[in-house]
């Protein structure tokens, strides 16, 4: 009788300054989660004070954006071929510089430098904290809770934001919610020279001028044009704008495809889990930003809280989050990496049904629970992260990272322009301005939006507009929940037939 040997699985080298590492890359994606949403809380005081014309106002908001979304692919792969640690040290220093400019910006144009500024920094800093962790953790069950850790910090961000945009403008001037970054930026690139090790890919990707020109036009463009589809409907300006961006789109890809090492891998959708990976952060981050937009908005303007109040308000999602992302890959361990996807997906459908479908008056009580569930569901967030990196060998990890930041870039913008712009609608139809003796600009303000309505019901005394105007947002709100409940559930089944039933974190490539 023979007895077999196993053959033992090779000894992975762990560095052991990783988890300190770790600290590093959630500390800093923490900031610039957060500095996306305190921008949305300071925006009344910058406007009170610079009083930028509409346009400039457009700029303001939308500069990161596409200056981000268009930059993350070449960012990664010159992190790639160049040095990890080194585009991420540089990402935190511009994002330092860009938020000290905020000190002398006077103009419109000046805070619109600094936004573009920081948009070259965050394309810098995000997708290399994803690459470094990858290279951090060469354990599958390690770097999984790894990545449940980033993953709660980017939803402590997000909620977090309001919270310190509004505690620092009850004390401060609008440029505290920039000048917040400095310090943190300082320690991280401090700390980033000290406990990150260097890395790059065994085999960059060839910097191609016209791929760079195709990624960036593509990016820029397709956020611009759903941006301003969303605002404007179907136009010349945003019409041509989405051609633009989709002929763009179209020859990167075929060039990437012809090219033996590309920019960016896209045959790495080749992987049923990778692309299951890529929709979970994709339709997760479509529902939370228009939840976290609607859900500010109906605070302050309906339920009568303060900035501050109402980013206290929001931390349920915080809360959910923090629960649900360290643990996901424990329990994925467990029952199954797909249920885990699909499971998550599910709860913050559940969620979303919970705020579309409550009887009766809508309550903050009822955001609440819908808050605490979408954040528990994001869970799933940890898992998808760990699917999408375990994905691409480490020599692709920067392509890996690029393709998930970019679905969450144009999850955001997509939540925002087609959940939101749904949520306009359904106040639009719920409210007619001739109906309280308004003149036909005062009527087209009170339509356009909420806070337009309340400022024209002031001026010409009308209650019955305010209930109206609340009225109807409410309703625009509660219809996105159910929008958004769907969305998420179609989403659910359709990660649950793309992963395989035995996918296991365990055993994913090295």
């Amino acid at each position: 009788m023979t007895t077999s040997i196993p053959t033992p699985r090779p000894a992975t080298t762990r560095d052991p300054r990783r988890w300190a590492g770790l600290a590093v890359l959630s500390a800093s994606l923490l900031v610039v989660v957060m500095d996306m949403t305190i921008l949305n809380v300071a925006l009344p005081a910058l406007t009170a004070d610079l009083r930028p014309t509409s346009v400039e106002l457009l700029w303001i908001v939308d500069a990161y954006a596409l200056v981000l979304a268009g930059l993350l692919v070449p960012a990664s792969a010159l992190a790639d071929r160049f040095g990890r640690r080194r585009a991420l040290v540089t990402g935190f220093t511009l994002f330092a510089v860009a938020s000290l400019g905020a000190l002398v910006a006077t103009t419109p144009a000046h805070v619109i430098g600094v936004r573009v500024l920081l948009g070259v920094g965050g394309a810098l800093i995000m997708p290399s904290t994803l690459s470094m962790i990858r290279a951090l953790f060469s354990d599958p069950r390690e770097r999984a809770t790894a990545l449940g850790v980033w993953g709660a910090m980017a939803a402590l961000g997000g909620a977090l934001g309001p919270v310190v945009g509004g505690l620092l403008l009850e004390h401060f001037s609008w440029h505290a919610a920039f000048l917040v970054n400095v310090p943190v930026m300082a320690v991280a690139i401090v700390a980033a020279l000290l406990l990150l090790p260097e890395s790059r890919s065994a085999r960059p990707p060839r910097i191609d001028v016209a791929g760079v020109a195709l990624s960036v036009v593509g990016m820029a463009g397709l956020v611009y044009a759903i941006k301003h589809l969303a605002k404007h409907g179907l136009d010349l300006q945003g019409g041509v704008t989405a051609v633009v961006a989709t002929v763009a789109l179209t020859l990167f890809v075929r060039r990437c495809l012809r090219t033996p090492e590309p920019m960016l891998e896209v045959r790495l959708f080749r992987g049923r889990a990778f692309s299951a990976g890529v929709l979970t952060a994709l339709t997760t981050s479509v529902a939370m930003s228009a939840l976290l937009l609607l859900g500010a908005q109906w605070l302050q303007l309906v339920e009568g809280f303060s900035p501050l109040e109402a980013g206290l308000a929001l931390l349920p999602l915080a809360v959910g989050g923090l629960i649900g992302s360290p643990f996901a890959p424990a329990v994925a361990a467990r029952i199954g990496a797909r249920t885990v996807l699909a499971g998550g997906l599910a709860v913050a459908g559940t969620g979303f049904l919970v705020l579309g479908l409550a009887p009766g008056e809508l309550h903050y009580p009822v955001l609440a629970v819908a808050l605490l569930l979408v954040g528990i569901g994001m869970a799933s967030l940890a898992v998808a992260s760990a699917v999408i990196m375990a994905g691409a060998p480490t020599s692709k990890a920067g392509s890996a990272a690029a393709i998930e930041e970019s679905s969450y870039e144009i999850g955001a913008v997509l939540g925002i322009a087609v959940l939101g712009s749904m949520a306009s609608a359904v106040y639009r139809f719920g409210l007619d301005g001739s109906a309280y003796g308004l003149d036909a600009a005062s009527g087209d303000v009170a339509r356009e939006s909420l806070a337009g309505a309340l400022e024209v019901a002031e001026q010409h005394g009308s209650a019955a507009l305010v209930a109206d105007a609340t009225a109807a947002f409410t309703e625009g709100l509660t219809w996105t929940g159910l929008a958004g409940g769907l969305l998420l559930l179609l989403a659910a089944l359709v990660v649950h037939r793309l992963t395989p039933r035995d996918l296991d974190l365990a055993d994913a490539a090295h």
